[in-house]
């Protein structure tokens, strides 16, 4: 008998800039119209810096909301860097937006996480009051632990000397909110182990606190095949995930019953659907990267294509072929950039994708460029980038790149049609033998198009394309060479 196909739950990506931090998260809908969100932080080594991603929570009938701990390039406990504690304040600015967006309120939410993950949810249940509490294995102090244990983290979170003082105020943000009594009705889950190695240090000595309240709930496993911190969330993964369906369905596992079934199968999903479309990681209005070379439909050898173009704007351009990645272009200060893949194209027919990312981590629109490997084609020795020829001035405009046509392309009088790109300029110019043929404007991603709209004479053409700026300077001129055949004598434009 075959398996049954695993369930899977759509993924949505979106990233949300509106607080001080930009805040990357994943979202998927509730099953059956299911009135709860679950939100999923992360631990140390979750991939990615997202929590509890890999399928597990795939039968889990509420929203989920999985937001990333990754801030500058280091984790943070979703708290502060160089504490600076903008990170919270963006986190919860998520959170919060997305509880509005559902039209649900805090007591509708379960916040879950395992060892630092366990830590943000502790901190966020109790200091923003969101009615359930799922925390495997947190550290309790955690100013200490990072110091210590991780003080990559450490340094990212306290700043590069992890001051006494600051270590103290990491220290106390958990066991200060416990003795306050922040949240007094919270269903709090708490799992832990004497085989954990944190547990005398980071558990134990808040015990007490926690027993404070009515509906604090301890996991105390003791199973001997637990040998070490993250083996007890695996070990109690199953039980885990019961409290988190019961919780879903409004039964907090204690004494006394919540109201069971809570679905709305007819619920308006305007409010979420807007927020994601404003959050989404795919920015419409952040453009495409132009790509120069390649054109489309070349014939490009086995080994040394160069793939060129520009994406103004974006500190990189990710590539992928059938849905899988195959590397990232760094892009330069002038929006140019680069790539040749290290390893050899497999011959026939190809169609690569390719997005910009700015420094944000939004992406633009993609680009598709189609080609075909053949091994009979020899690669070329790379042409020189016009960017950086010796014609260019420091500080000037760089020389235009054109796209259409190629040098010695052959047309028709009805084919010719420039294009191409030239970042930072405000018009493009085209001279032929030293005369003004006309001028057109450049986008502001730095692409632009000319249709001259007459008809060439027959023969070869050198036609001249130069950049402006909005002061009039001009830049190093881009030559193109190209033909024309079957003519109409005498059709040239006046003045030519």
């Amino acid at each position: 008998m075959s398996e049954a196909p695993r369930k899977s739950r759509q993924v949505i990506q979106g990233i949300d800039a509106s607080g001080g931090r930009p805040v990357e998260y994943r979202f998927s809908h509730a099953r059956n119209g299911n009135r709860h969100l679950t939100v999923v932080f992360a631990n140390i080594f979750a991939p990615d810096d997202y929590g509890w991603a890999t399928g597990i929570l795939d039968n889990l009938r509420s929203n989920v909301l999985w937001i990333r701990d990754r801030f500058d390039g280091g984790n943070t406990y979703y708290l502060c860097e160089n504490m600076d504690f903008a990170v919270e304040r963006s986190v919860i600015g998520l959170i919060s937006r997305v509880v509005d967006a559902l039209g649900l309120t805090p007591g509708d939410v379960t916040l879950w996480g395992s060892s630092k993950g366990g830590s943000a949810a502790l901190y966020f249940g109790l200091r923003y009051g969101f009615r359930n509490i799922v925390a495997s294995v947190p550290q309790l102090a955690i100013g200490t632990f990072v110091r210590d244990v991780y003080p990559e983290t450490g340094r990212h979170m306290l700043g590069e000397g992890m001051a006494p003082d600051d270590v103290r105020t990491l220290d106390a943000i958990l066991p200060d909110l416990l003795a306050s009594g922040a949240n007094p009705d919270a269903n709090i889950y708490l799992v832990s182990s004497p085989q954990d190695e944190q547990y005398s240090s980071q558990v134990e000595p808040f015990l007490g606190l926690l027993r404070r309240y009515e509906n604090f709930n301890f996991i105390y496993s003791e199973s001997p095949f637990i040998t070490d911190h993250g083996k007890v969330t695996q070990r109690n993964t199953p039980p885990l995930l019961g409290i988190a369906y019961l919780l879903v369905e409004g039964i907090a596992p204690r004494l006394g019953v919540a109201r069971h079934g809570y679905e709305e199968p007819d619920a308006d999903r305007s409010g979420i659907d807007s927020f994601i479309k404003s959050t989404s990681v795919v920015q419409s209005s952040f453009a495409a990267p132009v790509v120069t070379t390649p054109a489309s439909n070349d014939l490009l050898p086995v080994r040394g294509a160069r793939f060129t173009g520009q994406a103004p704007g974006a500190v990189r351009v990710s590539i992928w072929e059938k849905g899988k990645y195959m590397a990232s272009a760094p892009v330069a200060a002038d929006g140019g950039w680069t790539w040749v893949r290290d390893a050899s194209w497999s011959t026939g027919e190809h169609l690569v994708r390719l997005f910009a990312v700015d420094p944000n981590g939004y992406q633009s629109e993609r680009t598709d460029v189609r080609f075909t490997v053949s091994e009979h084609v020899v690669a070329r020795r790379p042409e020189p980038d016009v960017r950086y020829t010796a014609a260019t001035v420091p500080g000037a405009l760089p020389a235009p790149l054109v796209r259409r046509p190629e040098t010695y392309d052959q047309l028709t009088e009805a084919q010719v049609g420039f294009q191409g790109v030239a970042v930072g300029a405000a018009h493009v110019g085209f001279k032929e033998n030293g005369v003004f043929l006309a001028a057109c404007a450049v986008a502001p991603d730095g692409r632009w198009t000319w249709e001259p709209g007459w008809l060439w004479a027959e023969g070869v053409h050198t036609v001249e394309v130069y950049a402006a700026d909005t002061a009039g300077a001009e830049s190093p001129a881009t030559p193109v060479v190209f033909s024309v055949t079957n003519a109409t004598a005498g059709a040239t434009p006046a003045g030519y």
